[in-house]
């Protein structure tokens, strides 16, 4: 890892090896014939989307999937030029960008549908889109057991060209349940009654990154890969089937020391008063950089290669954490907030776990005031 920067000492450093290492754990797991649609929405999950997409289409990602408009076009002048679909789908003000930008969006109901067909007809051109259906997600998509209503709308398109069809499993975790495999059924069912109408759009695509993982019969034409890679998994028991590389890791430095006495208070509400002659230390990181106030007295960082914990509050902008019993501590020492340092490691889903979150929401929080750092690009 190269040296930090000047300045402020809160960073995250993004190694795109790591990156690389993933995705081509992925290709390896699902083989050849099938596309990867990398998802980098939230700016990659935290890591930067600019940066990660141009890595991860330097080996080998067919398309990349955001959330916004705004995502896919911070893409496109990141130079990516492969096919990006935008979850959120296309508001009627926003198709000229659409067009100009060549995104594909998303349709999830009837009146977005023709109201898209309509637009397009008045430019006089055609637009690809993919439809996404709702087999028990509860969140958007066409209603699949609902089919009946809606095939009718879809089968009299001419402007707006159905590229891709899709779903989402309700379970991100693990894809071992009942309630997938109905899923996958209901799915399936809905693709052969769209084929059986003619409509056969040549991307069909369902797996998450835990059915990327473990199950196959969700491959499709292609899977849509988020959270693993990051090197996150989806749950700790799935580390048994794929060997991931975490990319991120986020230090500070010690900003001050103090030796206080038993008794003192430490941070907003006396919520941490020391039991004992205390060494505590002020890191330059709060809640405004995305470092959770739920770690308030629970958190844990790493100094020296040890586990020390947060003590009191953690503020907007500093936290404070109990160095007692680490020998040798001095200001200015690196502490890693998430990450590795010599053989210990603190992971996403710990600070989720000790945030009562996950490690998503951990990754996409940390805020952009926190400078990220990209190397071995």
């Amino acid at each position: 890892m190269p040296e930090t920067v000047q300045g402020r000492p809160t960073l995250c450093w993004i190694d795109h090896d790591a990156l690389r290492w993933n995705l081509r754990q992925i290709r390896d797991k699902i083989g050849a014939g099938i596309k990867i649609l990398s998802m980098v929405k939230a700016s990659a999950y935290g890591h930067g989307a600019g940066a990660v997409s141009q890595t991860l289409a330097g080996v080998g990602s067919d398309a990349f999937g955001v959330a916004t408009l705004e995502e896919g076009v911070e893409l496109r002048k990141a130079g990516i030029r492969a096919p990006v679909l935008v979850l959120a789908g296309a508001y009627a003000d926003q198709l000229d960008e659409f067009f100009g930008h060549s995104l594909t969006p998303v349709v999830h109901d009837l009146s977005r549908l023709r109201d898209l067909e309509q637009a397009v007809k008045q430019r006089g051109s055609t637009l690809n889109v993919h439809l996404k259906i709702d087999t028990g997600m509860g969140r958007l998509g066409l209603v699949a057991t609902e089919f009946d209503a809606w095939i009718g709308e879809v089968e009299k398109l001419t402007a707006v060209k159905i590229e891709g069809v899709f779903s989402h499993f309700s379970h991100a975790e693990s894809v071992a349940g009942d309630y997938t495999r109905q899923q996958l059924e209901i799915f399936n069912h809905v693709v052969a009654r769209l084929r059986a109408g003619n409509i056969r759009p040549p991307l069909v695509h369902l797996a998450n990154s835990a059915a990327t993982i473990t199950l196959p019969a969700a491959y499709f034409d292609m899977i849509r890969p988020g959270i693993m890679l990051y090197g996150v998994y989806p749950s700790p028991a799935m580390a048994s089937f794929i060997t991931l590389k975490p990319a991120l890791t986020w230090k500070s430095k010690i900003l001050q020391l103090k030796k206080v006495p038993a008794g003192t208070s430490i941070s907003y509400g006396q919520t941490f008063i020391a039991k004992r002659e205390s060494l505590i230390a002020t890191l330059p990181v709060g809640y405004a950089d995305g470092y959770p106030r739920a770690l308030s007295n629970c958190g844990e960082v790493l100094v020296s290669g040890q586990t020390a914990q947060v003590a009191g509050r953690v503020c907007m902008d500093l936290t404070m954490i109990d160095v007692t019993d680490i020998r040798n501590v001095k200001q200015g020492d690196e502490v890693v907030l998430l990450g590795r340092q010599g053989d210990a490691e603190i992971s996403a889903d710990q600070i989720g776990a000790w945030a009562n979150t996950i490690s998503y929401e951990i990754l996409t929080s940390i805020s952009a005031r926190v400078p990220r750092i990209h190397y071995n690009s």
